[in-house]
């Protein structure tokens, strides 16, 4: 009985929230343990305003019009775009369609690996 191979080629992209439920065994976004809480949920007003990374590396501005701009030392051309916050989480997209998601924790915003603070602090 004459069989074929077929290759299948997975072309799956998963982000780090993705590997890390899947290394840990669970699924993203479940809730474990007995008492599920609500998402927090970030409004556009707890994230406006200029956040700057503790070494001075990265400086991000969120503007109340949705639009932000970026700079990172060492890159020649800043970052701009718009932006959406989505539950505790901020998606920012930039002028060449390129998505960054930026995570809302403890007056913190994580992105890309660097933590960024308020300015003023």
């Amino acid at each position: 009985m004459p069989t074929t191979c077929e290759t299948h080629v997975d072309f799956t992209v998963l982000d780090a929230a993705s590997l890390l439920a899947i290394a840990l065994g669970g699924t993203v976004g479940a809730q474990n343990g007995p008492a599920a809480t609500r998402p927090r949920v970030v409004t556009g007003a707890a994230v406006v305003g200029v956040w700057r990374s503790p070494d001075g590396t990265v400086k991000l501005q969120l503007r109340r019009d949705g639009t932000y701009a970026g700079e990172v030392a060492g890159r020649r051309r800043p970052a701009r775009g718009t932006y959406l916050v989505d539950g505790e989480s901020v998606v920012l997209r930039d002028d060449s369609g390129l998505q960054t998601p930026v995570h809302v924790h403890d007056g913190e915003l994580e992105m890309a690996g660097h933590r960024l603070r308020p300015a003023g602090v």
